[in-house]
């Protein structure tokens, strides 16, 4: 690769906005590796195979990369100039996703602001993805880097780990509870079981019949003759 064009609006009203994505990565590049840059490239004299250049791109999400040779300018004015100037649309593209606004007449207003500090950190991380393939890029090695830049390796998410799980108890059987020893009931001595019998009481007396006295006197003549049969039985 001979020439790296990054594209982007001039001035300090705009070089914050997402636009400027192509200037953030040339801008990177040549700070880390000391090379100077022109504003206006020559490089009519240039076949379009040699040149890559670096755009933001509405179809791709922030954290977005992919590197493609020619296709369309989907309304782009930079890329709409450099296909003009070359007569080709044969070039190199590295496209760096920006987001969409989600309708096409906010496009104007979108790609002339300033992303928000989540959409710029993933740009600024593609960026750097970006920037670890240059070496290949450098070297013309195209597939070398399309196989890196487009294969994102995902972070493994950390699941917790799962408590051990617990041995099923064997079938033991329960143990016996010890039987209760018997209370020895201590022996009753005579003194001790007359102690416990209740006891008996005296049966009362039933009273004598009482004959009431008569108040008549016996006759005497009767008694008189039961005691001469008395002497008659004597004699």
């Amino acid at each position: 690769m001979k020439l790296i064009i990054g594209l982007g609006n001039p001035g300090e009203k705009y070089e914050r906005t997402r636009h400027n994505a192509g200037f953030w990565l040339i801008e990177r590049f040549a700070a880390q590796n000391g090379i100077a840059m022109r504003k206006d490239a020559k490089f009519q004299a240039l076949v379009p195979a040699d040149i890559l250049v670096v755009h933001d791109e509405l179809d791709f999400a922030p954290g977005v990369a992919k590197v493609k040779q020619g296709g369309g300018i989907a309304g782009h004015n930079g890329l709409r100039d450099i296909s003009a100037r070359l007569g080709s649309h044969d070039y190199w593209r590295l496209r760096i996703g920006i987001g969409h606004p989600g309708d096409r007449q906010g496009v104007s207003d979108y790609v002339l602001n300033k992303p928000s500090a989540d959409d710029r950190a993933a740009i600024d991380e593609t960026i750097g993805r970006a920037l670890d393939v240059m070496p290949l890029v450098l070297a013309g090695d195209m597939p070398g880097v399309m196989l890196k830049l487009h294969t994102v390796e995902k972070t493994p998410v950390k699941t917790p780990a799962k408590a051990p799980e617990k041995a099923a108890p064997e079938n033991v059987a329960p143990e016996k509870a010890p039987a209760k020893a018997k209370e020895k009931t201590p022996e009753k001595t005579p003194a001790a079981e007359a102690e416990e019998k209740p006891a008996k009481r005296p049966k009362a007396e039933k009273p004598l019949p009482s004959h009431p006295r008569s108040s008549k006197r016996p006759c005497p003549r009767r008694s008189r003759s039961r005691r001469q049969r008395r002497r008659k039985k004597a004699a």
